[in-house]
């Protein structure tokens, strides 16, 4: 049930992303939300499976993007690991840490399509590069980034609030229709 969660919250996030956001001018180049996502994951577990996982987001993202391919595999593979690697150092909860998290994804991101691009089309084409854009998705992710990760965690403890009773309910339900057999 943890999975339909994380893939809803995935979709949601994608088409808020590709659909929604764009329709607003203020929020054409927005940081790409599913660092939200990446996170959130990064931070309530550890499992191998979510490595699995930040990959299939990442070719959907590569997909739908115009970016090159391997762009945000490779970015949410290393925010991924860099969070796994800071969070055995530090408290993950304290809000410190998220927002030191948030601003170094965002500066994850920007490396790699400046990297993409120095070798595309050489040295030069960094002095080009639109800093101020990068500023402000460093502004936008550090305003929105930890309310996104606290309201996930919200809707993840009600999912499993939710299904639990469910599953309960559920079960509570068949008893009698399977001691009838």
């Amino acid at each position: 049930m943890n999975a339909l969660f994380f893939i809803i919250l995935t979709f949601f996030l994608i088409v808020t992303q590709t659909v929604i956001l764009p329709t607003f001018p203020w929020f054409i180049n927005c940081f790409d939300l599913l660092i939200i996502d990446i996170l959130f994951l990064s931070l309530i577990s550890s499992h191998y499976s979510i490595i699995a996982a930040i990959v299939v987001i990442g070719c959907i993202m590569d997909s739908v993007s115009g970016v090159p391919f391997f762009y945000h595999i490779f970015s949410y593979l290393w925010i991924y690991i860099i969070v796994q690697i800071v969070k055995q150092l530090l408290f993950q909860r304290s809000i410190m840490f998220i927002l030191i998290i948030s601003i170094v994804s965002i500066l994850i991101q920007h490396v790699f399509l400046l990297l993409s691009v120095f070798v595309n089309q050489g040295s030069n084409i960094i002095w080009e590069f639109d800093f101020a854009f990068l500023i402000r998705q460093v502004f936008w992710g550090f305003v929105f980034i930890p309310p996104g990760i606290w309201l996930a965690n919200i809707l993840w403890r009600n999912w499993i609030l939710l299904t639990t009773f469910l599953q309960n309910r559920w079960l509570k339900n068949s008893e009698g229709r399977i001691d009838r057999i």
